[in-house]
C-alpha cells in the first residue's frame, strides 16, 4: 500500500517503494460516513435519556479506524474508555450519573514551586478541566461531570481539551524541569535509529543553510527584511511536516509562527531578529535531546481547521505575486521560499480539502526529492544534481489524484499542462496557481 493511500487514501504509483512514515499534523476534519452518522446516533440517543448508548457511539464517532486510537469496553457498572492523543493516553470512565477523564501527564518524586505554578497557570486558561496532582505523585488533567449534563458536544470538548493540553504540556516539562519522570506512555511508538539520523542531519543542515544565507548571501536583508521572514518561515513549516517533532522543538516551531503574527509593535526587522534567534537555538540543541523528541504516536483530535477554497485562493492571490521580483533580480531561493510559505502556511495551520492535501504533500515530494530518498523512497520526482523533473511520473500521479477524489469532487481538474518544468522557482509557482484554480 503506497503513501497516500495510508495516510489519504489516494493514488501512488505502483512501482514506488514508501516507508511507513507518517508527515504533517493529524486532522480530524477527514472523517467518514461512518463517523457522521455515530454522530447524529449519538445525539438521538442522548437525548432519549440513553446515555451509555449515546456515549458508545460518540465514541464510534471519534474512532480514526487507521490510528487505532479509541478503545472501549463496556462492563456491569459502566463504560470503561482509552482514547490517545499523542504521546498521552486518556482514560475514563461513564455510568449513568457522572462521566469522568483523566490523563496522567508526568510523575514527580518531590514538588517544586516552578511546574506547580506553571500548571496554576493554566488552570485558569482551561474551561473543561484541571490540573492536579493524584495520590502517587502524578500530575495529571482531569475532566468530569454529570451525564445528565454531559452531552455530546460537551464531552467532545472536554475530551479535546484533554487530550490536548496533556500532550502538549508533558514534553515541555520533561525537557524544563529535571525533577519530573515520564509516565503512561508506554503506547508511544519508537521509530528506526536510522531515521532519527535522517532527520536530525536534516533539520541541521536546513537551519544551517538558511541562516548562511540570512547572515552572508548577496541580498541587502536591511532593504529587504520581507526577505528573511518567507525564508525563516518556509523553513519552520516544512520542518514541523517533513521531520514531525513532538515536545521542544514542535513548540519552538509554533512559537516562531505565533512571534512572526503577533500584533505588536515590532517591525519585520525586530521579528527577524527574534526568527533567527529561535532558529539558533534549535541548532544549538543536543543530538540527544532531538532524538527523544523523535517517535510515532495516534491521535484522536486534530489542531488545524478546516478551510474552503475561497480562503486558499486569496491567500495564495495576496503572496505568490513577490516571487517576481526575486526571480527577475537572480535570487532563485528567496523566490522558492515564498511557494514554500504559502504551501506551509496551509499545512501548518489548517485541514484543506482532501485532493488539495495531495497536491502540497506531491509538492514537498518534488522540491525536497533528497529528503525522501534518504528516508527510503525510491521513486524520485526531481533530480537535484541535474536539475530535471520526471514529468511523467508527476503527471501519472496529477491523473492518481483526480480519480481518486472524483466521486467526493466531482469538478475536480488536475491539468498538469498548466505546470512550468523549467526550473524549481517556477514549476513551484504554476503547481500554486494551478491549486488556486480548482474547482473544490
Amino acid at each position: 500500500m503506497g503513501l497516500f493511500d495510508r495516510l489519504f487514501g489516494g493514488y501512488t504509483p505502483d512501482d514506488e517503494v514508501q516507508p511507513d512514515i507518517k508527515f504533517g499534523r493529524y486532522s480530524d476534519s477527514y472523517k467518514g460516513t461512518r463517523q457522521y452518522d455515530a454522530w447524529d446516533r449519538s445525539l438521538e440517543k442522548f437525548e432519549a435519556e440513553e446515555y451509555l448508548e449515546s456515549y458508545k457511539e460518540f465514541f464510534e464517532y471519534l474512532l480514526d479506524e487507521k490510528e487505532k486510537n479509541v478503545i472501549v469496553r463496556e462492563e456491569a457498572d459502566g463504560l470503561y474508555f482509552e482514547v490517545f492523543q499523542g504521546s498521552k493516553k486518556l482514560t475514563g470512565f461513564a455510568n449513568a450519573k457522572k462521566v469522568k477523564i483523566e490523563a496522567k501527564v508526568a510523575h514527580t518524586e518531590s514538588l517544586n514551586v516552578g511546574f506547580m505554578w506553571r500548571l496554576l497557570e493554566q488552570n485558569f486558561k482551561l474551561k473543561y478541566s484541571r490540573f492536579s496532582l493524584d495520590d502517587n505523585n502524578n500530575i495529571a488533567i482531569i475532566s468530569d461531570t454529570y451525564t445528565l449534563d454531559g452531552s455530546p458536544y460537551k464531552l467532545y470538548y472536554a475530551i479535546r481539551e484533554v487530550a490536548t493540553h496533556a500532550d502538549k504540556q508533558d514534553d515541555l516539562l520533561l525537557d524544563e524541569f529535571d525533577m519530573l519522570q515520564p509516565v503512561e506512555n508506554g503506547h508511544v511508538q519508537d521509530i528506526p535509529e536510522a531515521e532519527k539520523e535522517i532527520k536530525y542531519q536534516y533539520v541541521i543542515q536546513e537551519i544551517t543553510k538558511i541562516l548562511d544565507d540570512v547572515d552572508n548571501g548577496t541580498l541587502d536583508r536591511g532593504k529587504y527584511p520581507g526577505s528573511v521572514v518567507y525564508q525563516y518561515l518556509n523553513l519552520a513549516y516544512k520542518l514541523d511536516y517533513l521531520v514531525k517533532p513532538e515536545g521542544f522543538m514542535m513548540e519552538t516551531l509554533e512559537r516562531l509562527h505565533r512571534l512572526y503574527f503577533a500584533k505588536d509593535s515590532k517591525t519585520v526587522a525586530q521579528k527577524n531578529i527574534l526568527l533567527h534567534k529561535e532558529m539558533t537555538k534549535l541548532l544549538d540543541r543536543k543530538k540527544e535531546d532531538y532524538f527523544k523528541e523523535f517517535y510515532r504516536v495516534k491521535s484522536t483530535f486534530g489542531i488545524t481547521s478546516p478551510v474552503n477554497q475561497d480562503k486558499i485562493k486569496n491567500f495564495i492571490d495576496g503572496e505568490i505575486r513577490n516571487m517576481d521580483w526575486y526571480l527577475e533580480n537572480d535570487y532563485p531561493e528567496v523566490a522558492l521560499s515564498i511557494p514554500g510559505y504559502i504551501i506551509g502556511y496551509f499545512m501548518f495551520n489548517f485541514a484543506v480539502p482532501k485532493p488539495i492535501r495531495e497536491l502540497l504533500h506531491l509538492y514537498y515530494q518534488v522540491t525536497e526529492a533528497d529528503y525522501f530518498k534518504s528516508l527510503g523512497f525510491t521513486f524520485a520526482y526531481y533530480n537535484s544534481k541535474n536539475k530535471k523533473f520526471n514529468k511523467k511520473a508527476i503527471k501519472r500521479m496529477l491523473e492518481g489524484i483526480e480519480e481518486a477524489n472524483l466521486d467526493k469532487f466531482p469538478k475536480l481538474s488536475l491539468r498538469s499542462g498548466q505546470i512550468d518544468f523549467s526550473s524549481l522557482p517556477q514549476f513551484a509557482k504554476s503547481w500554486l496557481l494551478m491549486i488556486r484554480n480548482l474547482n473544490i
